[in-house]
């Protein structure tokens, strides 16, 4: 068997096994039709994720609370690609994200460390995009694992994660005394594997010495 049979052979093999396997995906949504699509994913028993976020609007009859998508036009659906019509067919999905016609699994780390922030109370909002910055790590609390970035805003510290799949991200606030800089760590074997396989990724915008204090 030559070396392209056998490679030609894996593809399918791990093709096969994607289709077969439930796997976390990124469903882009018609504007604004984020909860529409939400509420028949129950209907049809498809597991998902829409993590929200809550704000104050101000309207003619005065402010009000409302939930809005921490991702605007994103759904999470957690599927084999076997069953993807099944997501399709709902109206207000536009597709599922990919690359080539082909949608990509998102890392299940990504989606674990954001339902366990929003879970835990971690006041989260959007945040533009960033996918550079001097890495940290959170080492205490909700989200002790995930490594990432520090950003100082308005006094306060919090951390961007990012879904990079989607270009999209979220900023959470954290204690400064919940984070080290990953060059302060000595980071030898398991430890250095597994910071390198959590594919949540955070961004410093402004670490200073005193941890923002």
């Amino acid at each position: 068997m030559n070396t392209t049979k056998r490679d030609d052979e894996a593809a399918t093999l791990y093709e096969q096994q994607l289709r077969l396997n439930s796997l976390w995906y990124a469903t882009y949504t018609w504007a604004r039709h984020e909860k529409v699509v939400a509420q028949q994913l129950v209907e049809r028993s498809i597991e998902h994720f829409l993590p929200l976020y809550e704000t104050v609007h101000r309207w003619k009859n005065g402010r009000h609370r409302v939930q809005l998508p921490l991702f605007p036009s994103y759904v999470f659906v957690r599927i084999t690609l076997a069953a993807r019509l099944r997501v399709l067919q709902i109206p207000g999905v536009v597709n599922l994200v990919g690359f080539g016609g082909v949608p990509c699994a998102i890392p299940e780390s990504e989606i674990v460390g954001m339902r366990t922030a929003l879970k835990a109370g971690v006041l989260a909002e959007p945040h533009p995009y960033l996918n550079v910055g001097t890495r940290v790590e959170i080492v205490s609390g909700p989200l002790q694992g995930i490594t990432g970035i520090l950003q100082r805003m308005h006094g306060l510290c919090r951390v961007v994660l990012s879904i990079d799949l989607i270009m999209r991200s979220i900023a959470v606030e954290v204690d400064t005394t919940d984070v080290v800089p990953l060059t302060e760590r000595s980071v030898p074997g398991t430890q250095s594997a597994r910071l390198r396989s959590h594919s949540v990724t955070t961004h410093l915008l402004e670490f200073s010495e005193s941890h923002c204090n």
